[in-house]
């Protein structure tokens, strides 16, 4: 059972924007796009009260930069058990995770969440060892029991130029143990950070601070790298305040985003978009949100 309840009106909504996206050029849209779609009736609504549609919305899709997400929501677990201690490099490294989505911040984090780190091969014991702790995130994630999560993968860092040595091996013949997630268990688990229901209240707090975007002209043109152009934060109408986290390589372009309107009730979109094609086309997910936003039930 979903974690939102079925709009046969933004059903209907979705499939005329899937329509048109597709007839702009874009062929085979739908099989290479995954989708979950949610609004909500209340200006600060609970988790599970939002009414939503989606579209391959449990198909595993590799995550590039959304699974930061996820690391971060298990940071904030790992200190409230005291598994890790708190620092000054933690805490910048969470923010430039998030915020400026390092590369380098996240192996910090997942050394951090795992105790393991990267180097030559492994053999033997250690080797076995060294795979065991990296699942722990996954391990986490199955203890929440939420079937939104039941084909996600999040074991694996993320790379500019790619892995090398062990952390290569780790990903196993034909790249078979690379991150994974499904908009559903995206949506979910932004959902439950912007309704203070994971973890604690205060981490959440502490979690929407990382994840919200300027929208400003300004601060965008001085920041290439905004996570709100050529993404869904692009295609917003003006006065929205937005939280998002997204992803892009050579074969993905993703967001994950939480929007809201002063006084209005907010809508939550998680677009993923796999291939070569879509990952350079910066119109799409703009598009998809300029679309869906103005949809009023």
């Amino acid at each position: 059972m979903a974690f939102y309840r079925f709009d046969p009106a933004m059903a209907l909504c979705l499939e005329s924007v899937l329509d048109e996206l597709d007839a702009e050029g874009r062929p085979g849209l739908r099989n290479s796009l995954g989708l979950t779609w949610i609004r909500y009736s209340d200006a600060n609504p609970d988790a599970g009260d939002g009414l939503g549609v989606s579209w391959n919305h449990q198909k595993p899709i590799y995550p590039a930069s959304v699974v930061k997400l996820f690391y971060a929501v298990a940071a904030e677990q790992w200190l409230q058990r005291d598994l890790i201690p708190d620092s000054d490099e933690l805490e910048r490294a969470l923010r430039e995770m998030i915020a400026d989505s390092s590369n380098d911040a996240t192996g910090l984090v997942l050394d951090l969440l795992t105790g393991t780190t990267s180097g030559p091969m492994l053999h033997g014991e250690h080797w076995l060892m060294w795979q065991r702790q990296r699942h722990l995130v996954n391990e986490w994630l199955e203890t929440l029991v939420w079937p939104e999560l039941e084909l996600v993968n999040c074991c694996q860092k993320t790379w500019g130029d790619g892995p090398f040595g062990r952390e290569k091996a780790f990903y196993g013949h034909d790249n078979a143990n690379r991150n994974a997630l499904t908009t559903a268990g995206t949506a979910r688990m932004l959902e439950a950070v912007m309704t203070g229901s994971v973890v604690s209240p205060p981490a959440c707090r502490r979690l929407r601070a990382l994840l919200q975007r300027s929208l400003d002209p300004d601060q965008r043109r001085a920041d290439p790298e905004n996570q709100v152009d050529g993404f869904l934060g692009e295609g917003l109408p003006e006065g929205v305040t937005l939280w998002s986290k997204a992803g892009w390589m050579s074969q993905a372009r993703h967001d994950a985003a939480w929007w809201q309107l002063p006084d209005q009730p907010p809508m939550l979109l998680v677009a993923f978009s796999s291939g070569p094609d879509h990952a350079k086309d910066e119109q799409l997910l703009p598009a998809l949100a300029r679309a869906l936003s103005a949809f009023s039930g």
